[in-house]
């Protein structure tokens, strides 16, 4: 069962160190295309009407629509780090399950909980900031 644990904690540090990789390459030979990417996403997730909890949540949700393991993986973490309790993050994956069917609920029901049983302790989130 231990092992089993570690395996699953070894994927999510690995799937967000993979993507942070990706994206540091991808900067380094387009950035004018990254930097304009990455502005346009602050300004959507900066406080507004919407509060930024409620974009993760949204974020999060659309995320498992789309079965977008990576995104899946980052945006329940910004969902944690922005103060969002298991349950409120599960209701976000009910709600993508209600359009995305059975494959979304598959996408929650496994990755999203693997992420919040790997991310939702201190040590996890200073890890990946």
């Amino acid at each position: 069962m231990e092992q089993q644990q570690s395996k699953q904690d070894n994927t999510i540090q690995e799937a967000l160190h993979t993507y942070k990789e990706g994206l540091h390459s991808f900067t380094q030979k387009l950035p004018h295309i990254a930097k304009s990417y990455n502005k346009f996403t602050e300004s959507c997730f900066e406080e507004g009407t919407l509060t930024k909890k409620g974009k993760q949540l949204i974020a999060l949700g659309i995320s498992v629509y789309s079965q977008d393991e990576y995104c899946i993986i980052y945006h329940t973490k910004g969902c944690l780090d922005q103060g969002c309790s298991e349950d409120e993050i599960l209701e976000s994956v009910g709600v993508a399950a209600a359009f995305g069917g059975g494959a979304a609920m598959s996408q929650g029901v496994t990755l999203v909980q693997e992420a919040i049983q790997k991310l939702g302790n201190n040590s996890s989130k200073q890890a990946f900031q």
